[in-house]
């Protein structure tokens, strides 16, 4: 009896991986082979009222955004030029990442990081947050204010959006730039003689006002790099220095989903140009946390251990298609270099509570 058991949970959770990875489309099931023909850092798709799917990333043009349409999230065409940055009278003229388009009551807005014009003290980086609007998916996106969306006083990017009960709230990530923190991890890489100093990254989310004119309160922490080397999450997040690719340690790339009543954060850890760059998540009984990080963390991470050839695997966002949970991110193969190009994996949270990856993976031939 037992083993008949036994035998009957492997083919049921065969079936369930087989399953999740086809996705309804109107016409047929249609296979994802990944990566996608889509060279984007920092993807984010959009299932639109018009039952298309429109995905926004980092890369491809200057000065701004391009975008991709597709029916079924396997054959896609490219849109062109979306947004333009870098006008006279634009307040962003350089280093446009990580779009994100939301639809809002038949309007589009698409909130991204630029590096701000107004810059009196000279940063080498002075990333903000602003938004765009559009009538269409498909653009053309012009600036919804000549200005970012609110100043905290350092660099920000990666602003994400969760929307509950009649309130908006946004999720950033201050960036490493001037900003030294003292830990465990610094003070080891300082005793060898690698790095004076370890900057870091962390993640905060603040309410922000329906019109995106500006924010409501002040910014809380929500996550950031452990303090100490025994912390569980401390091996994983700070291999791009233990590895001694970079004085800095990020947490980046956050994403908000709710499932069964809990807030799972998504993050990204290490150097988004480097191979270790991977996926972790902390999970909370409100929007605003407190967050505690996964003890199965990373959950998306390089699989050259196991064989595969997918690394840099970060940035995600999740797409939720008929209570089907979709994983899309950005990664290189040995075949694509350093160019970042797109996955998408199945990704479920299982009755308890833990969220896994079915990723990476690489179509084969």
């Amino acid at each position: 009896m037992k083993t008949n058991n036994y035998f009957s949970l492997v083919a049921c959770s065969l079936l369930f991986y087989l399953s999740i990875l086809c996705i309804s489309c109107k016409k047929e099931n249609t296979v994802i082979r990944n990566p996608l023909p889509v060279s984007f850092g920092d993807p984010f798709i959009l299932k639109a009222s018009n039952g298309k799917f429109y995905m926004y990333g980092t890369g491809g043009v200057d000065d701004g955004f391009r975008a991709y349409v597709s029916s079924d999230l396997v054959q896609w065409k490219e849109l062109g030029r979306i947004y333009r940055g870098n006008t006279p009278h634009s307040w962003g003229i350089a280093n446009f990442w990580a779009p994100e388009v939301y639809e809002i009551k038949g309007k589009y807005y698409m909130l991204f990081s630029a590096d701000r014009r107004e810059n009196p003290t000279g940063e080498l980086e002075n990333f903000r947050i602003g938004v765009a609007v559009a009538d269409r998916p498909e653009g053309p996106f012009h600036d919804l204010m000549n200005r970012p969306i609110f100043d905290p006083g350092y660099p920000v990017i990666d602003a994400n959006l969760y929307f509950e009960n009649d309130k908006t709230y946004l999720y950033y990530s201050r960036c490493c730039y001037k900003h030294p923190v003292r830990s465990e991890v610094a003070d080891w890489a300082k005793a060898r003689g690698w790095y004076d100093e370890i900057e870091e990254s962390w993640v905060y989310g603040v309410e922000i006002k329906p019109d995106f004119s500006g924010i409501v309160g002040e910014p809380r922490l929500l996550l950031c790099p452990p303090e100490k080397m025994n912390d569980p999450q401390a091996e994983w997040e700070s291999r791009s220095v233990t590895s001694r690719e970079i004085n800095r340690r990020w947490t980046e790339g956050s994403f908000l989903l709710k499932h069964n009543g809990l807030y799972y954060l998504m993050y990204s850890a290490n150097y988004f140009g480097g191979e270790n760059y991977a996926v972790g998540y902390a999970v909370g009984e409100s929007p605003l946390g407190p967050f505690a990080k996964a003890g199965n963390n990373p959950v998306l991470q390089k699989n050259t251990a196991s064989g595969g050839n997918v690394t840099g695997t970060g940035h995600c966002m999740v797409l939720d298609i008929d209570g089907r949970y979709y994983c899309v991110y950005h990664g290189r193969t040995k075949e694509t270099g350093e160019e970042r190009v797109v996955f998408i994996d199945p990704m479920e949270i299982l009755p308890n509570g833990k969220l896994v990856v079915h990723g990476p993976s690489a179509t084969t031939e």
